[in-house]
């Protein structure tokens, strides 16, 4: 079964050599920019492919950084956009289409997804149908021929056993001293040292933080209850890591103020079962296995294909000094 059309992006880098003949912006408004097969691929096209991620490059970056950042993301808009003429040229060649019933049915779904389309653009009407193309051929070339062996789930099992891990679990009470103000500080390092000479003198940990504690917990006696690694302020996680139950922290001075913790309970790091992760795992090795179909898939497209390339950068105009990754392509004759 085809996944949500809407998460499926048609964006990989190309692995063929091409011939190239350069095209530069001050000479047309607009030209061939690639041959894939009959198609071909214009400059108007990727300048509106190009559009929105060209936008947001100009407002993060100046200078040499913004014309790299801009070839980069023109080779990778031009690589894009080859694969999915490919993609189609495959579709129509077998078959594939799509009718008006389930262009509307996925535009309603666009649209109870907070997605705007207009349904009297053309161009947005096409782009749809496209998507649907896309999908049905990557379902029926790819998705279609992938299957998961329980040996593939196990042995993912066995070789990801961290993955499925479950943190350890502390079980802590805490005196929290908050500076009344950022001037405060000398007052309530002060009340701390009194908090934890008491606490050595042997005072109830309880009595202490209903005492003096300013945390939310001081009238349950400073008790936080459950916690998972990874929940705490970093600070604390190092001062309890080396505790034992009962066992309690010097002064932790974080951002809320200064703490003391009390460790009650450690449970150690626990395993899931193979049982209850197998589900899981079924669906990331599928994901594995149908991206690695994809790609050969892919691969097979391009080296069947007439591909020739006629851009240099057309867009961010002249080559910096630094080297830029760019799409190379076969040529078939």
């Amino acid at each position: 079964m085809a996944p949500d059309w809407l998460r499926h992006t048609v964006f990989f880098a190309l692995g063929l050599i091409v011939q190239t003949s350069l095209l530069s912006a001050a000479q047309v408004e607009d030209g061939i920019i690639a041959i894939v097969n009959s198609d071909l691929i214009m400059l108007s096209e990727m300048k509106r492919e190009l559009a929105p991620v060209r936008e947001q490059i100009q407002k993060e970056y100046r200078g040499a950084g913004l014309a790299r950042r801009l070839k980069t993301a023109e080779y990778m808009a031009l690589t894009s956009m080859i694969e999915r003429k490919l993609q189609l040229q495959e579709a129509k060649a077998r078959g594939i289409t799509i009718t008006d019933q389930e262009v509307q049915q996925a535009v309603q779904q666009m649209k109870r997804q907070g997605r705007t389309i207009d349904e009297t653009n053309r161009a947005d009407m096409k782009s749809v149908r496209e998507q649907l193309e896309l999908l049905r051929i990557v379902d029926r070339d790819v998705q279609s021929g992938v299957m998961v062996a329980d040996s593939d789930i196990k042995r993912y099992f066995q070789e990801h056993r961290d993955r499925f891990a479950l943190s350890e679990e502390y079980t802590l009470s805490q005196i929290l001293i908050r500076p009344r103000s950022p001037d405060d500080t000398a007052d309530a390092m002060e009340k701390i040292r009194e908090v934890m000479t008491r606490l050595k003198q042997g005072e109830s940990f309880e009595d202490v933080a209903l005492r003096f504690s300013d945390g939310e917990n001081a009238s349950h006696g400073g008790r936080l209850g459950l916690v998972r690694q990874g929940e705490l302020l970093p600070g604390i996680e190092r001062a309890i890591a080396n505790l034992v139950p009962g066992g309690i922290s010097d002064m932790i001075e974080t951002s809320e103020g200064f703490h003391i913790v009390r460790l009650e309970e450690k449970k150690p790091k626990q395993f899931r079962t193979y049982e209850t992760v197998r589900a899981e795992i079924q669906g990331l090795v599928f994901q594995q296995k149908n991206e690695d179909a994809f790609q050969a898939w892919l691969a097979g497209l391009k080296n069947k294909a007439y591909i020739e390339i006629k851009f240099e950068s057309a867009l961010s105009g002249p080559p910096t000094t630094g080297p830029v990754p760019r799409p190379s392509l076969k040529s078939k004759e």
